[in-house]
């Protein structure tokens, strides 16, 4: 089996932390967190390669439901391991989950339709599976970031025992449901519309991609594509808590909004399925686009919230999820915004110019609340 280079580079850095001694050099503390999120988007990176190495050989929808899991799995991992450094009422899960929503539905959402619709003037998708991901999403996002900022049990936007056991119980019911007909009856729902005409320009797609895999060896195939994702997203693991560590002294330290922090996690989780989404688009395969970008944030809220309040809930922690006034109407604003892209089976460049437009007042609110 092949070991990819970031993986190796992983494993490297994990072995060198648990030898090392402790820096004490704000300088050298700032050079480490360099080095860390290099390495950790450089596994993650390798990390999805492995992972759309599996997709090719499952073929969709579970090639998508590979990628999104995997995904998810970094950033439930990264946001725990910064749970476990932050002792008070924690907020990062909160800013983490609401950051991969404004990346997702407004950044990369509206990157990826104003250069297809550049490129092809407009763009054909089905319609069906953007609108089931939609039905999950609005939903979960509503119940996790809004509803607890107005209930009364709690003052801060925290939920008590009995709404987390409730609402995390609620959220892996609803996406197991979700995922069983992503893969079960409803596959048509997620795979690219039939009836599209061809949009000009043509895009041959390359054999990889056309092809279907053949069956001889698959077994062994799988197994080591298996393999290789594994030995990249384990020292991801291994890195998150020192990775987290960093984060949260540099931004005491610097004096940054805690918000921040949720928003350099979303951005380290999510970069390369970003990069494979825009990727997708400039292929003018704007179904596969939707289905992993959209993908993404159901998996952000169908596992990282069920898992981060029941770490909460064992650990005695406070989990603050309800989001404050601005960003409750920013949410809102993308939710309807991103209703009314997709009501339509057709894209335009205007379009994803008013999805960047908010996707530039988060940052902006992020960075100076």
């Amino acid at each position: 089996m092949k070991i990819s280079a970031g993986a190796i580079a992983g494993w490297i850095t994990v072995v060198a932390l648990l030898m090392a001694p402790e820096l004490r050099s704000p300088a050298l503390q700032t050079a480490l967190f360099a080095w860390l999120v290099i390495v950790v988007l450089w596994s993650a990176f390798d990390a999805v390669q492995e992972a759309e190495a599996l997709a090719r050989e499952l073929r969709e929808p579970f090639g998508t439901l590979v990628l999104t899991l995997s995904v998810s799995a970094i950033e439930v991992v990264l946001i725990c391991a910064a749970m476990f450094v932050d002792e008070e009422v924690s907020t990062l899960a909160r800013d983490a989950m609401f950051s991969v929503l404004m990346i997702v539905l407004n950044g990369v959402v509206g990157v990826g339709l104003l250069m297809g619709g550049y490129r092809y003037h407009e763009q054909l998708f089905n319609l069906q599976g953007a609108t089931a991901y939609l039905s999950v999403v609005i939903p979960l996002s509503t119940i996790a970031l809004v509803l607890p900022s107005f209930t009364t049990s709690t003052p801060d936007g925290t939920l008590t025992m009995l709404q987390s056991v409730c609402f995390s119980i609620m959220t892996l019911l609803l996406y197991g449901l979700f995922l069983s007909l992503q893969v079960g009856r409803h596959q048509a729902y997620f795979a690219e519309a039939s009836n599209a005409p061809t949009l000009t320009p043509t895009v041959t797609p390359t054999p990889a991609e056309d092809a279907t895999p053949p069956r001889e060896g698959r077994p062994r195939r799988l197994a080591m594509h298996t393999a290789g994702l594994l030995a990249c997203m384990v020292p991801i693991s291994l890195l998150a808590t020192p990775l987290a560590d960093l984060l949260d002294r540099g931004l005491a330290h610097f004096g940054i909004p805690n918000a921040v922090g949720g928003v350099v996690i979303a951005l380290l989780v999510f970069a390369p399925e970003g990069m494979s989404t825009l990727i997708a688009v400039g292929a003018n395969q704007l179904t596969k686009a939707i289905n992993v970008s959209l993908g993404a944030a159901t998996s952000t809220l169908g596992i990282s919230v069920p898992v981060t309040l029941f770490i909460g809930l064992a650990r005695g922690q406070p989990v603050l999820l309800g989001l404050p006034p601005v960003s409750i109407a920013l949410l809102a604003a993308t939710l309807l915004l991103t209703t009314l892209t997709f009501l339509s089976a057709r894209t335009t460049m205007l379009v994803g110019a008013v999805h960047l437009s908010l996707f530039v007042a988060f940052l902006v609110l992020a960075f100076n609340p």
